[in-house]
């Protein structure tokens, strides 16, 4: 057989989803002074939501949306479009963080998926949203009785998950690796991500949200009447400011250390074949990840593409963030042969864009918030690659904490606590890449956690993934 990196020889270093003849324009620049009640730094789903939902809230509130490049452009049109329920980075992150409030978690979990939904609908969003779940497969033998303990844990705080043995699981889609799976069939929905973004901009112009992008926000002041923050052309006056930056550096130092970027990257195959798909099975369309730390992440897109990412999770020294890390051909070609061990009836099968992107991480892995300037500037980072449909949860919660008051959110420790910082470098690189190394050994051997991992475990530091 061939070497399967030779299924890489076509292939466009470009966002799959962002390679789209439709793509919007981008909307002119801000130049000179502006004026506003709230400015939204970030055109992410961040921003976007947060801009969306201060409408929605208060229709007579003027908002102002800066995007330094365009709406869209980085982790929230370069995902895998795994939409989730979960709010803490899976039940199991946070069945160790907040036992006490997991409960209440998982119901604002659900009820988040389920505004989302209904807002795609209500503004005609067309990003291929399905409802169809996703699976968790086992593909080591230890991993199976993980699987079934998950299942456990999971009715304890009403979720059900259909626990599927290897047959089970292979007549869903078919892998010679798959040994197991869990199938949650209502806690995730699949989606285009660059069109959810797209859709939530036009919703947002609809209500009457000014935005600018090519606008980099570059400093943040202080004054007694107003906050100003700073573009390369002009700047913008604000009561109030929500920051959306999420993997790029906070306009607030003090929050920097709080996170870090990871590269994450992804292939996506040309579309199957009829008979490709077939061969495959995948009648239900679920997207699918595998249960080892190292994980992978899988889906098809509307045209029957295969998007197989994840695994090599990269993090830079210093933290740097730069469109040159975006591609990393190691990586494509380790994905390109874990694509044929996982699908060798798809052999001949050609990859079409191989790309990469920047996450914000933190060291609970979930979400974290903050209020600064006397309560007039409000932050949320840290999703950790779970951010589709945890970042309106955040944004919801941004603006209650912008608006003084206690809500069920702002009341979660979730959400009155921040994650312990990440130290200086060089310790910070040292501590990540140890940590990278110890956990490959893990899944090595049998998902045995080491002296390093079980010591972060008992120091509420333990990444799993």
């Amino acid at each position: 057989m061939a070497d399967p990196v030779h299924a890489l020889r076509d292939v466009r270093y470009t966002p799959f989803w962002l390679d789209r003849p439709d793509r919007p324009e981008p909307e002119s620049a801000l130049v000179g002074d502006a004026r506003c009640d709230l400015l939204v730094v970030g055109g992410g789903y961040s921003g976007l939501w947060t801009a969306l939902i201060a409408k929605e809230r208060d229709p007579a509130l003027d908002v102002v949306l800066l995007e330094g490049r365009e709406i869209g452009w980085a982790a929230s049109g370069r995902n895998g479009g795994f939409c989730e329920a979960s709010l803490t980075h899976g039940l199991g992150n946070g069945h160790q963080r907040w036992p006490g409030e997991l409960a209440a978690l998982e119901r604002l979990g659900r009820a988040n998926l389920d505004a989302m939904q209904d807002a795609v609908r209500r503004y005609d969003i067309d990003c291929d949203w399905r409802r169809s779940g996703s699976l968790t497969v086992a593909t080591e033998p230890h991993q199976v009785d993980e699987l079934r303990e998950f299942a456990a844990l999971a009715a304890r705080y009403g979720t059900t998950l259909d626990v599927l043995d290897r047959d089970a699981v292979r007549a869903e889609i078919d892998s010679p690796t798959f040994l197991g799976g869990l199938w949650d069939r209502e806690g995730v929905a699949m989606l285009d991500p660059a069109r959810l973004a797209w859709g939530l901009k036009r919703a947002c112009l609809a209500l009457g949200v000014r935005i600018h992008e090519h606008s980099p926000a570059t400093d943040l002041a202080d004054g007694p009447a107003a906050l100003t923050v700073r573009t390369p052309y002009g700047r913008v006056a604000a009561r109030k400011v929500a920051l959306a930056t999420n993997a790029f550096p906070s306009l607030l130092r003090r929050h920097r250390p709080y996170t870090v970027p990871v590269y994450d990257y992804a292939l996506m195959t040309e579309p199957l074949t009829a008979a490709q798909l077939a061969s495959v099975g995948w009648r239900n369309r679920q997207g699918w990840a595998d249960s080892a730390n190292h994980f992978h992440y899988v889906r098809l897109s509307a045209d029957n593409r295969i998007l197989f990412g994840g695994y090599d999770v990269v993090h830079q020294y210093r933290s740097r963030v730069g469109d040159e890390r975006d591609r990393r051909p190691e990586t494509f070609a380790t994905l390109a042969r874990h694509f044929a061990r996982t699908f060798p009836q798809l052999e001949g099968v050609r990859f079409s864009h191989a790309w990469g992107g920047a996450i914000d991480t933190c060291t609970r892995f979930s979400a974290f918030f903050d209020l600064s300037h006397r309560g007039r500037v409000a932050y949320s980072a840290g999703y950790t690659g779970l951010g589709v449909g945890a970042t309106r949860f955040g944004a919801e919660t941004v603006l209650d904490l912008l608006a003084g008051e206690r809500t069920e959110r702002t009341a979660l420790e979730m959400v009155r606590r921040k994650p312990l910082p990440f130290p200086p470098e060089p310790v910070r690189s040292l501590g990540i890449g140890l940590t990278q190394w110890s956990l490959h050994r893990a899944d090595a051997d049998a998902g045995r956690r080491n002296l390093w991992l079980r010591t972060l475990d008992r120091l509420g530091l333990g990444f799993d993934s």
